[in-house]
């Protein structure tokens, strides 16, 4: 058989690392014999990562065949890797290619799969990673693994269009149901990095078919469902996932997961229970820690829920869980600011246990903060000149109307002036001219001063990696129109290049966009992706695409920051109030005195994930420089 060595290494590798929700390839037993002591397979403690070390060591001083040699190193690598320890295992890695004795061989095509994963997860060079991939399709084309790890990788760089096609290609040749369900479990993590909930809980659903006794897929599907806005269905399989979990590996995180689901829906003190048996399995376990005080935050117990912000900002950064914990840290250390500024914290009501719609959420009026007149002097003086162009576009005239946009350009343009905000232009339902013109005056506004800030609520679009504004008379009929029609948002970033101290954009455009169907049907190619071996979940549909779905990734230079209402390649929410989700969000926190600028945007990004049920991920890209603080409001 081929590439057994492989898929039991990678799932040994991510079970204890990634839990239930990476991209895990296969779980498949180790059929070739292997050196005693020096081994891959599960683990139960990350103390076993040393004997292993030491067992390989040994054998590798000792050993007196190449094949035996290249195994050993193979293997320390592997359990190098699980210790972070990435130049030791590329050096191992290396060097077992070299002595390898056969260049056709399943043990060095493995190789070249536990290398792909080096430059994936050590270095994140996903470009790397997929050449050193395409040389091991070359050495075995029919087995499943390599498309599998290459469709893992196109994800996390990106490519959606090509991680389905590599992930349909690892169906079709897999013929073994158990296989064949981390496959489809696979594929369905896929879909819902595209932010196809529904397709990826159907994938999910043959996962579970294939394999009704594995809690790692019902915790997936849990988290979909809650994606489409459905906790009623989160929740039946978070219960089911916490069964067969059955205190096991995974059971503190299935604990903590279904205690957010419980908080997002206002069932504290059941989700103060799971948090509390989480905590007791793993004590240094900092997202439940962080779960355990949001839920105190959400009752009004301040003081308890600071005690577990302190507990989990204590938790080593190498505790294990990666940045599962690193999130939970920074949202404590966020609230904690909030909650020592002295100021009422914000109203977040429960979710309803079904949404709506799947593109909306409950949202509640909210008011422009009063700030003291000593306050925004002081603030005046001490971050200089400030400037903002809030855009607000709503009526679009080729496709229908957003009800929220004009509404939230008109609340953060109140409010910044509120908080001391030397010149506040605003626009609503600009056309390409008028949005040309308004960038352009206000560059020179920004010119001569020390913060400019660009607030945009609209549509959004991302076409050949490229994002986009879009005015109200933009009509796109396919995607090279967005050049002469649309708004590039380097464009913008331009335009507020002048500002001495701080550039700061904050873009609520990721809405479901009616564009990308129609900017879809363009002269650029689109070619399906392969079919599946059977129609179980088949989720074809997906195309090579030049238009993306919400908004791309954006590279930040320099004193600048982008905030995205959600996260790239995924879609905001409008509301089903007055204001969008993330406007109430800044309004409510933008106000806060001594929260620098970093944490504010954290606490922004937390509320918006509790009012959405996690539905919606605000995310802020760039980094400011380490020798000045930068606030709205001054404490």
């Amino acid at each position: 058989m081929v590439g057994k060595g492989k898929i039991a290494a990678c799932a040994a590798l991510v079970a204890l690392q990634f839990a239930a929700v990476g991209l895990a390839s296969p779980d498949r037993a180790v059929a070739r014999e292997q050196p005693s002591g020096c081994k891959v397979g599960p683990l139960k403690s990350i103390g076993e990562l040393d004997d292993r070390v030491a067992a390989c060591t040994i054998l590798i001083d000792t050993s007196r065949s190449p094949k035996q040699l290249a195994l050993a190193l193979s293997y320390r690598a592997q359990s190098l890797l699980n210790q972070k320890k990435c130049d030791a295992a590329f050096a191992d890695l290396m060097r077992a290619k070299d002595v390898s004795p056969s260049k056709k061989s399943s043990d060095y095509y493995d190789l070249h799969l536990w290398i792909s994963y080096y430059w994936q997860h050590c270095k994140g060079d996903f470009d790397r990673g997929i050449e050193v991939l395409n040389e091991a399709a070359a050495i075995l084309p029919r087995d499943p693994a390599v498309y599998n790890q290459r469709a893992n990788m196109f994800s996390d760089k990106g490519d959606h269009a090509a991680a389905l096609a590599d992930i349909n290609r690892s169906i079709a040749l897999i013929n073994n149901d158990p296989y064949r369900a981390s496959a489809y479990n696979n594929r369905a993590l896929i879909l819902k990095t595209m932010g196809e909930y529904e397709k990826a809980a159907a994938d999910f659903g043959v996962a579970i078919r294939l394999a009704p006794k594995n809690a790692k897929y019902y915790a997936n599907r849990g988290d979909a469902w809650r994606r489409t806005g459905n906790l009623e269905r989160a929740l039946q399989d978070q219960d089911r996932a916490i069964e067969l979990y059955a205190g096991g590996p995974g059971i503190a995180l299935g604990l903590t997961l279904r205690g957010e689901t419980l908080r997002f829906m206002g069932e504290y003190d059941r989700a103060l229970s799971d948090f509390n048996q989480a905590i007791r399995i793993e004590p240094d376990f900092a997202p439940a820690l962080t779960g355990r005080g949001l839920t105190f935050e959400r009752t009004g117990d301040l003081e308890r829920a600071k005690s577990e912000f302190r507990t989990a900002l204590s938790i080593s950064e190498n505790s294990g869980r990666g940045d599962l914990s690193k999130s939970a840290r920074d949202t404590a250390e966020a609230r904690l600011a909030a909650l020592s500024s002295g100021v009422p914290q914000p109203t977040i009501l429960p979710v309803p246990i079904r949404a709506a719609s799947t593109n909306s959420v409950p949202t509640p009026a909210v008011a422009i903060p009063v700030v003291a007149p000593a306050a925004a002097k002081a603030t005046a003086a001490k971050q200089g000149r400030r400037a903002a162009l809030i855009i607000g576009n709503s009526a679009y005239k080729s496709v229908r109307a957003l009800e929220n946009p004009g509404r939230d350009a008109e609340k953060i343009a109140g409010t910044l002036r509120a908080i001391g905000f030397d010149s506040v232009t605003v626009a609503i339902d600009v056309t390409r001219e008028k949005m040309t013109e308004a960038l352009r005056t206000f560059a020179a506004a920004a010119d001569k001063s020390d913060w400019a800030m660009v607030y945009y609520a609209g549509h959004g679009i991302e076409v050949n990696g490229v994002n986009y504004l879009i005015p109200v008379d933009a009509k796109l009929a396919s995607s090279r129109d967005a050049l002469f029609e649309a708004m590039p948002l380097d464009q913008v970033m331009a335009a507020i290049d002048g500002a001495k101290k701080l550039r700061l954009v904050m873009l609520d455009a990721c809405r479901d966009n009616p564009f990308a169907n129609s900017a879809t049907s363009s002269p650029t190619p689109v070619t399906a992706a392969p079919a599946p071996a059977s129609n179980e979940g088949d989720t074809r549909g997906a195309k090579t695409r030049s238009v993306g779905r919400g908004l791309g990734e954006v590279k930040v230079q320099g004193a600048s920051l982008v905030v995205y209402a959600a996260k790239h390649g995924e879609t905001a929410l409008d509301g089903e109030g007055d204001y969008s989700p993330f406007a109430v969000a800044v309004v409510q926190r933008i106000a806060t005195p001594g929260v620098e600028i970093n944490k504010l945007f954290r606490l922004v990004r937390d509320d918006v994930m509790e009012a959405t049920a996690g539905r919606q991920e605000p995310y802020t890209y760039g980094s400011l420089p380490g020798r000045e603080d930068f606030f709205f409001v001054n404490r």
